[in-house]
Protein backbone atom coordinates (compact mmCIF):
# COMPACT_ATOMS: atom_id res chain seq x y z
CA UNK A 1 0.00 0.00 0.00
CA UNK A 2 1.91 3.90 -1.29
CA UNK A 3 2.35 5.58 1.98
CA UNK A 4 0.33 8.76 2.03
CA UNK A 5 2.68 11.59 2.97
CA UNK A 6 0.32 14.43 2.91
CA UNK A 7 -2.25 12.61 5.35
CA UNK A 8 -4.00 15.38 7.71
CA UNK A 9 -2.57 18.07 6.32
CA UNK A 10 -3.96 21.14 4.47
CA UNK A 11 -2.47 22.71 1.11
CA UNK A 12 -3.62 25.56 -0.83
CA UNK A 13 -2.84 25.30 -4.39
CA UNK A 14 -3.64 28.64 -7.25
CA UNK A 15 -4.14 28.58 -10.21
CA UNK A 16 -5.54 25.19 -10.24
CA UNK A 17 -8.35 24.91 -12.21
CA UNK A 18 -6.58 23.44 -15.12
CA UNK A 19 -3.38 22.22 -16.31
CA UNK A 20 0.03 22.44 -13.45
CA UNK A 21 -2.03 23.56 -10.92
CA UNK A 22 -4.70 20.92 -11.53
CA UNK A 23 -2.22 17.91 -11.25
CA UNK A 24 -0.28 19.90 -8.66
CA UNK A 25 -3.96 19.55 -6.47
CA UNK A 26 -4.90 16.35 -7.40
CA UNK A 27 -1.41 14.75 -6.38
CA UNK A 28 -1.72 16.30 -3.05
CA UNK A 29 -5.47 14.83 -2.70
CA UNK A 30 -3.93 11.78 -4.00
CA UNK A 31 -1.73 11.52 -0.96
CA UNK A 32 -4.08 12.61 1.64
CA UNK A 33 -4.33 16.19 1.81
CA UNK A 34 -7.37 18.20 2.25
CA UNK A 35 -6.94 21.28 -0.56
CA UNK A 36 -8.07 24.62 -1.32
CA UNK A 37 -8.55 24.88 -4.73
CA UNK A 38 -8.31 28.31 -6.36
CA UNK A 39 -8.99 29.24 -9.94
CA UNK A 40 -9.91 33.09 -11.30
CA UNK A 41 -12.93 31.35 -12.92
CA UNK A 42 -15.69 30.23 -10.55
CA UNK A 43 -17.10 27.41 -13.11
CA UNK A 44 -13.70 26.27 -13.41
CA UNK A 45 -12.42 25.76 -9.80
CA UNK A 46 -16.25 24.33 -8.96
CA UNK A 47 -15.15 21.36 -11.49
CA UNK A 48 -12.14 20.73 -10.81
CA UNK A 49 -12.42 20.62 -7.23
CA UNK A 50 -15.16 18.07 -7.91
CA UNK A 51 -13.26 16.09 -10.01
CA UNK A 52 -10.16 15.91 -7.82
CA UNK A 53 -12.58 14.64 -4.96
CA UNK A 54 -14.41 12.30 -6.99
CA UNK A 55 -10.88 10.51 -7.96
CA UNK A 56 -9.02 10.88 -4.49
CA UNK A 57 -11.83 10.78 -2.03
CA UNK A 58 -10.24 13.73 -0.27
CA UNK A 59 -11.80 17.46 0.68
CA UNK A 60 -10.98 19.73 -2.05
CA UNK A 61 -13.26 22.60 -2.11
CA UNK A 62 -13.36 25.46 -5.01
CA UNK A 63 -11.86 29.23 -4.11
CA UNK A 64 -12.21 31.17 -6.81
CA UNK A 65 -10.90 34.58 -7.32
CA UNK A 66 -8.16 36.96 -9.14
CA UNK A 67 -4.79 36.42 -6.86
CA UNK A 68 -3.66 39.74 -7.90
CA UNK A 69 -6.30 40.98 -4.92
CA UNK A 70 -4.46 40.80 -1.72
CA UNK A 71 -7.81 40.55 0.21
CA UNK A 72 -7.99 37.09 -2.36
CA UNK A 73 -5.43 35.37 -1.31
CA UNK A 74 -5.54 36.33 2.82
CA UNK A 75 -8.94 34.88 2.02
CA UNK A 76 -7.32 31.51 0.77
CA UNK A 77 -5.46 31.15 4.31
CA UNK A 78 -8.53 31.94 5.89
CA UNK A 79 -10.89 29.04 4.34
CA UNK A 80 -8.35 27.12 4.88
CA UNK A 81 -8.09 27.43 8.63
CA UNK A 82 -11.50 27.69 9.49
CA UNK A 83 -12.70 24.64 7.18
CA UNK A 84 -9.44 22.19 8.21
CA UNK A 85 -8.64 23.94 11.53
CA UNK A 86 -4.28 24.69 9.79
CA UNK A 87 -2.47 25.20 6.97
CA UNK A 88 0.53 23.15 5.95
CA UNK A 89 1.41 23.97 2.16
CA UNK A 90 1.07 26.92 0.62
CA UNK A 91 1.32 26.57 -3.43
CA UNK A 92 1.75 29.77 -5.47
CA UNK A 93 1.32 28.34 -8.59
CA UNK A 94 -1.12 31.20 -10.50
CA UNK A 95 0.21 33.18 -13.40
CA UNK A 96 0.47 35.54 -16.25
CA UNK A 97 2.03 34.53 -19.39
CA UNK A 98 2.11 38.04 -21.26
CA UNK A 99 3.65 38.09 -24.26
CA UNK A 100 5.44 41.88 -25.81
CA UNK A 101 7.63 43.47 -27.45
CA UNK A 102 9.61 45.62 -25.57
CA UNK A 103 9.13 48.88 -27.67
CA UNK A 104 5.43 48.72 -27.39
CA UNK A 105 4.57 47.25 -24.15
CA UNK A 106 1.81 49.20 -22.43
CA UNK A 107 2.11 49.68 -18.80
CA UNK A 108 -1.38 48.18 -17.97
CA UNK A 109 0.26 44.81 -19.54
CA UNK A 110 3.21 45.63 -17.56
CA UNK A 111 1.28 46.62 -14.26
CA UNK A 112 -1.41 42.87 -14.51
CA UNK A 113 1.29 40.50 -14.89
CA UNK A 114 3.21 41.90 -12.07
CA UNK A 115 0.01 42.21 -9.78
CA UNK A 116 -0.89 38.39 -10.89
CA UNK A 117 2.95 37.02 -10.98
CA UNK A 118 4.49 38.93 -8.20
CA UNK A 119 2.15 40.57 -6.19
CA UNK A 120 0.00 37.50 -5.95
CA UNK A 121 2.39 35.32 -4.75
CA UNK A 122 4.25 37.55 -2.66
CA UNK A 123 1.40 37.94 -0.14
CA UNK A 124 0.08 34.79 -0.60
CA UNK A 125 3.52 33.41 0.73
CA UNK A 126 2.80 35.95 3.42
CA UNK A 127 -0.38 35.03 4.33
CA UNK A 128 0.48 31.46 4.62
CA UNK A 129 3.91 32.56 6.58
CA UNK A 130 2.08 34.27 8.86
CA UNK A 131 -0.33 31.00 9.80
CA UNK A 132 2.47 29.17 10.21
CA UNK A 133 4.38 30.82 12.13
CA UNK A 134 1.18 31.20 14.37
CA UNK A 135 0.38 27.54 14.29
CA UNK A 136 4.07 26.93 15.31
CA UNK A 137 4.86 23.67 13.52
CA UNK A 138 6.53 24.67 10.49
CA UNK A 139 5.14 24.84 6.81
CA UNK A 140 5.92 24.63 3.04
CA UNK A 141 5.89 27.38 0.50
CA UNK A 142 6.23 26.40 -3.21
CA UNK A 143 6.55 29.25 -5.25
CA UNK A 144 6.37 28.54 -9.46
CA UNK A 145 8.94 29.84 -11.57
CA UNK A 146 10.05 29.33 -15.41
CA UNK A 147 12.90 28.64 -17.29
CA UNK A 148 12.20 31.82 -18.75
CA UNK A 149 13.71 33.32 -15.38
CA UNK A 150 16.86 31.73 -16.48
CA UNK A 151 17.06 31.49 -19.80
CA UNK A 152 15.66 34.82 -22.20
CA UNK A 153 12.89 33.77 -24.42
CA UNK A 154 12.07 36.66 -27.28
CA UNK A 155 8.58 38.65 -26.15
CA UNK A 156 8.68 37.80 -22.91
CA UNK A 157 10.88 40.77 -20.60
CA UNK A 158 8.42 41.03 -17.93
CA UNK A 159 7.04 37.65 -17.76
CA UNK A 160 10.75 36.56 -17.38
CA UNK A 161 11.53 39.19 -14.97
CA UNK A 162 8.28 38.01 -12.80
CA UNK A 163 10.08 34.24 -12.72
CA UNK A 164 13.82 35.41 -11.69
CA UNK A 165 12.02 37.76 -9.26
CA UNK A 166 10.42 34.88 -7.48
CA UNK A 167 13.39 32.86 -7.33
CA UNK A 168 15.24 35.55 -5.65
CA UNK A 169 12.11 35.62 -3.09
CA UNK A 170 12.81 32.45 -2.38
CA UNK A 171 16.24 32.75 -2.00
CA UNK A 172 16.03 35.99 0.19
CA UNK A 173 13.06 34.42 2.40
CA UNK A 174 15.44 31.87 3.74
CA UNK A 175 16.59 34.36 6.26
CA UNK A 176 13.29 35.48 7.47
CA UNK A 177 11.27 31.96 7.53
CA UNK A 178 14.07 29.38 8.39
CA UNK A 179 13.91 30.45 12.49
CA UNK A 180 10.32 29.37 11.83
CA UNK A 181 10.69 25.63 10.44
CA UNK A 182 9.04 27.18 7.02
CA UNK A 183 10.64 25.97 3.67
CA UNK A 184 10.52 28.56 0.54
CA UNK A 185 11.16 26.63 -2.54
CA UNK A 186 10.68 27.39 -6.63
CA UNK A 187 9.67 25.03 -8.94
CA UNK A 188 10.81 26.19 -12.99
CA UNK A 189 8.83 24.07 -15.74
CA UNK A 190 10.19 24.29 -19.12
CA UNK A 191 7.86 23.59 -22.40
CA UNK A 192 5.08 21.46 -20.26
CA UNK A 193 1.51 20.63 -22.15
CA UNK A 194 -1.08 22.02 -20.81
CA UNK A 195 -4.95 23.11 -22.36
CA UNK A 196 -3.43 26.64 -22.49
CA UNK A 197 -0.30 25.64 -24.55
CA UNK A 198 -2.27 23.45 -27.28
CA UNK A 199 -4.87 25.84 -27.77
CA UNK A 200 -2.63 28.34 -28.86
CA UNK A 201 -0.54 25.85 -30.44
CA UNK A 202 -1.61 22.23 -31.53
CA UNK A 203 1.47 21.33 -32.49
CA UNK A 204 2.88 22.34 -29.11
CA UNK A 205 4.09 18.44 -27.66
CA UNK A 206 5.90 17.82 -30.59
CA UNK A 207 7.47 21.08 -31.95
CA UNK A 208 9.11 21.66 -28.47
CA UNK A 209 9.32 17.85 -28.01
CA UNK A 210 11.60 18.07 -30.96
CA UNK A 211 14.14 20.95 -29.23
CA UNK A 212 14.36 19.60 -25.79
CA UNK A 213 17.45 17.16 -24.74
CA UNK A 214 15.48 13.98 -23.45
CA UNK A 215 13.21 14.54 -26.78
CA UNK A 216 10.28 15.03 -25.01
CA UNK A 217 8.04 17.89 -23.67
CA UNK A 218 6.97 18.15 -20.10
CA UNK A 219 3.79 16.91 -19.17
CA UNK A 220 1.83 18.29 -16.01
CA UNK A 221 2.89 15.16 -13.43
CA UNK A 222 6.50 16.16 -14.07
CA UNK A 223 6.35 19.52 -12.52
CA UNK A 224 3.62 17.90 -9.86
CA UNK A 225 5.93 15.19 -8.83
CA UNK A 226 8.67 18.18 -8.38
CA UNK A 227 6.35 20.15 -5.99
CA UNK A 228 5.31 17.39 -3.79
CA UNK A 229 9.13 16.06 -3.47
CA UNK A 230 9.70 20.21 -1.99
CA UNK A 231 6.40 19.72 0.36
CA UNK A 232 7.45 16.17 1.76
CA UNK A 233 8.81 15.82 5.58
CA UNK A 234 11.95 14.32 3.08
CA UNK A 235 12.91 18.06 2.19
CA UNK A 236 12.70 19.66 4.87
CA UNK A 237 16.83 20.93 5.02
CA UNK A 238 15.90 22.18 1.39
CA UNK A 239 14.62 25.57 1.59
CA UNK A 240 16.04 28.96 -1.06
CA UNK A 241 15.85 26.85 -4.18
CA UNK A 242 14.86 26.12 -7.38
CA UNK A 243 14.46 22.89 -9.02
CA UNK A 244 14.29 23.08 -13.02
CA UNK A 245 12.20 20.54 -14.68
CA UNK A 246 12.67 21.14 -18.08
CA UNK A 247 14.02 17.87 -19.80
CA UNK A 248 17.54 19.54 -20.36
CA UNK A 249 16.56 22.48 -21.80
CA UNK A 250 18.20 25.21 -20.63
CA UNK A 251 21.23 23.53 -20.84
CA UNK A 252 20.67 24.42 -25.14
CA UNK A 253 17.88 26.62 -24.92
CA UNK A 254 16.85 26.89 -28.38
CA UNK A 255 13.85 28.77 -29.69
CA UNK A 256 10.82 27.30 -31.93
CA UNK A 257 9.61 29.44 -34.22
CA UNK A 258 5.90 30.19 -32.56
CA UNK A 259 3.40 33.19 -33.20
CA UNK A 260 3.99 35.02 -29.94
CA UNK A 261 1.62 38.20 -29.35
CA UNK A 262 -1.38 36.34 -26.82
CA UNK A 263 -2.03 36.84 -22.66
CA UNK A 264 -3.24 33.93 -21.08
CA UNK A 265 -4.00 33.31 -17.04
CA UNK A 266 -4.81 30.30 -15.44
Amino acid sequence: MTQKRFLNQTVIVTGAGEGIGYEVARQFCAEGASAILNDILPERAKAAAESIAAETGAPCLPASGDVADIEVVRALVRQAVETFGQLNVCVCNAGLTSWGDFFDYQPADFERVMGVNLRGSYFLAQAAARQFRAQGSGGRIVLMSSVTGHRAVPYLSAYGMTKAALEMLARNLVLELSPYAITINCVAPGAVITPRNLNDDPDYEARWGSLIPVGKAIQTADIANAALFLAAPESAKITGQAIVVDGGWTSTSPIPNMDYGKDYEN
